[in-house]
């Protein structure tokens, strides 16, 4: 009996053991998968608060609430079963997505950089006359859903392919893959949805502070009124960068996955020359010369996107009539 029950007391360690470093495992590859997509988590952030523009003040979180119930629907009930399949199936598949999420956000940021000097506009904007306040409220949210869609497609995508293995080359299981990219899913949700709510309410927090008593409380306030159109203005100016850079970095890095090099090296070069030139400040300055370049790189691809696919539009049109 007695060695019967240290051999069970034996087993039990050995499972939890083996369930500690399966937790560690996946806390390392959350982490992981976190920090990769950080870029198109930066682009949803900054994108989101133009949806919920033009609302009276009472609708901005439950439209908020709308939009963030869509995207843990787009994460996990969508996107998640399609990333697992692809994983256990068709590996070969991921790069390929990913380059055609990442061509898509070169597409949308160099059409906001076209719009901005001058170009047509296409599609819904913030200036058309709203006649329908429901109706207007239900395309904006379903406009933003369908937005989060792309983006948390690359987020998946992205967090995906960093945990096909872990540190020691071993390959993940499909339970923990799974579990990672829920737990991925959930928390950049929360945290891109939590900032949006923040950012889009900071003009009624500051409303709110300016009609306090104290003198402190009222200059804060004033200072976030001023403030805030300014920070919507960024906003959209960083989620433009935001989508050149990412959908760049992708498009160069799978080109390169594909064994297809040139402009990766070109743009790694450029990284590499900038941080050998630049002593402690190196990693920075190295780090900061790929996005740019990357950047350009999605603005250029971008750009030719946008004509081809307006181009076709055009004769469709003419077909049309």
């Amino acid at each position: 009996m007695p060695s019967g029950l240290v051999a069970l007391l034996d087993d039990v360690s050995v499972i939890a053991r083996m369930a500690a470093t399966s937790i560690d495992d996946i806390g390392a590859g959350v982490a992981k998968a976190g920090s990769k997509a950080a870029g198109v988590v930066i682009d949803d952030a900054a994108v989101t608060p133009s949806y919920v523009t033009n609302f009276e003040p009472n609708r901005e979180l439950p439209i908020i609430w709308q939009i963030t119930k869509g995207s843990l629907r787009n994460k996990l009930l969508v996107l998640l079963p399609i990333a697992l399949i692809l994983s256990e199936f068709l590996p070969g598949a991921i790069v390929p997505l990913l380059m055609l999420g990442g061509g898509y956000l070169c597409f949308e940021g160099a059409e906001k950089v076209i719009e901005k000097f001058g170009g047509a506009k296409h599609g819904e904007t913030l200036e058309d006359p709203i006649e329908d306040v429901a109706e207007f409220e239900k395309q904006r949210v379903a406009g933003a859903i369908r937005t989060d869609f792309i983006l948390s497609a690359e987020i998946m995508a992205i967090a995906l392919n960093e945990v096909t293995a872990m540190a020691d080359g071993t390959p993940t299981t499909l339970l923990m893959r799974g579990v990672i990219l829920a737990v991925v899913a959930v928390a950049i949700t929360v945290v891109v949805y939590g900032a949006v709510a923040l950012i889009v309410k900071m003009d009624d927090i500051g409303l709110h502070l300016a009609k306090r008593a104290s003198e402190t409380a009222q200059k804060v306030g004033r200072f976030l009124l001023r403030a805030m159109p300014k920070l919507l203005a960024l906003l959209s100016t960083v989620g433009t960068l935001a989508m050149l850079w990412v959908g760049g970095g992708i498009i160069l890095h799978g080109t390169h996955e594909l064994g297809f090099d040139l402009f990766y090296d070109i743009a790694h070069g450029i990284e590499h020359a900038v941080h050998d030139a630049t002593g402690a400040l190196g990693g920075v300055l190295g780090w900061l010369s790929l996005a740019v370049v990357s950047a350009v790189f999605g603005l250029i691809l971008g750009a030719a996107i946008a004509w081809a696919v307006h181009t076709v539009q055009s004769l469709r049109g003419k077909g049309a009539h």
